[in-house]
C-alpha cells in the first residue's frame, strides 16, 4: 500500500504565494500516519490534494493499493432531516453494516443515534461523522482533525479502537497535537513553509497499541525531534 506525492507545486490563483514547491513525500503501508506542521503551511490543501478532492497543481500523486482515498474533517455536517442512525443505517455498505453497534458503542454514541445531527454536541458530531467514514470501503481514510472536541481520554480510546478493527487500513491523522501524533503514529510527515528543503520531512512515530507500555522519555525524544524538524 502506498499513496506517494512527487514534486508537488501548487500557488493559490491570482498571486505569487507558493504553498508547495517540488514536495515530495509518500504513506507506505496500513496503520496510523500523520501530517503535522503550523497552521498555515497547507495541510488540508495536502490531504485534498491526496484524496482527488483538489486540482490546479504541478507534479503527480501516485497510488498502489490505495484505489479507495477518503477524506474526513472538523466540524463536517451530516443530512439534519432524520436521526443520525436512520442515516448511518442507510449509507453504510451492506457488508459492513454488523460493525455499526460495536463502534458506536466505542465511540459511546449509543445514546445519540435517535437524535438529529444538529442536536449533538460538537464532539458527538465529530465522532458520530468520523464512525460514518469508517463504515465505508476505504484503504486510506485521511483524518483532518476528526476528533477536535473530544476529550483526550475519549479521543485515546477511539483512536485504540481504529487500530483494532482496521489494523488492514492506513490512516492519516491531521492534529495539532505534537504529543498525540507522536504517541499514536508510525510516521510523522511535518510540513514546513516552501522556503524550506526539504518541504516534507518524514519521522519515526512511537505507534503505541493497547496494552503497551511507552516510555516518557521516547515519547519525549520523538516530540522534539517533530517539533525541531517543523
Amino acid at each position: 500500500m502506498l499513496l506517494e506525492c512527487q514534486n508537488i507545486t501548487f500557488q493559490y490563483p491570482n498571486t505569487d504565494t507558493y504553498v508547495f514547491r517540488d514536495l515530495t513525500c509518500q504513506v507506505s503501508g496500513p496503520g496510523f500516519h500523520a501530517l503535522f506542521g503550523q497552521s498555515g503551511v497547507g495541510k488540508t490543501t495536502l490531504a485534498k490534494m491526496m484524496a482527488r478532492e483538489m486540482n490546479g497543481f504541478s507534479g503527480e500523486i501516485a497510488a498502489e493499493q490505495m484505489k479507495h482515498v477518503l477524506y474526513s474533517y472538523n466540524l463536517e455536517s451530516l443530512p439534519g432531516w432524520y436521526s443520525v442512525g436512520d442515516h448511518l443505517a442507510e449509507v453504510t455498505p451492506q457488508p459492513n453494516k454488523g460493525a455499526i453497534d460495536d463502534l458506536i458503542a466505542s465511540f459511546g454514541l449509543q445514546a445519540c443515534l435517535g437524535s438529529r445531527f444538529a442536536q449533538l454536541s460538537l464532539g458527538q458530531q465529530n465522532r458520530m461523522n468520523l464512525a460514518r467514514y469508517l463504515l465505508q470501503d476505504f484503504d486510506l481514510l485521511i483524518m483532518d482533525e476528526s476528533l477536535a472536541n473530544v476529550d483526550e481520554v475519549t479521543r485515546e480510546q477511539i483512536i485504540m479502537k481504529i487500530k483494532e478493527m482496521f489494523p488492514q487500513k492506513s490512516f492519516l491523522y491531521i492534529s495539532h497535537n505534537v504529543m498525540e501524533v507522536s504517541k499514536f503514529c508510525k510516521q510523522i510527515l511535518v510540513i514546513r513553509g516552501p522556503h524550506k528543503s526539504p518541504q516534507a520531512v518524514s519521522i519515526s512515530g512511537q505507534d503505541l497499541a493497547a496494552r503497551q507500555a511507552l516510555a516518557n522519555e521516547d515519547l519525549e525524544l520523538t516530540m522534539l525531534e517533530v517539533m525541531h524538524a517543523s
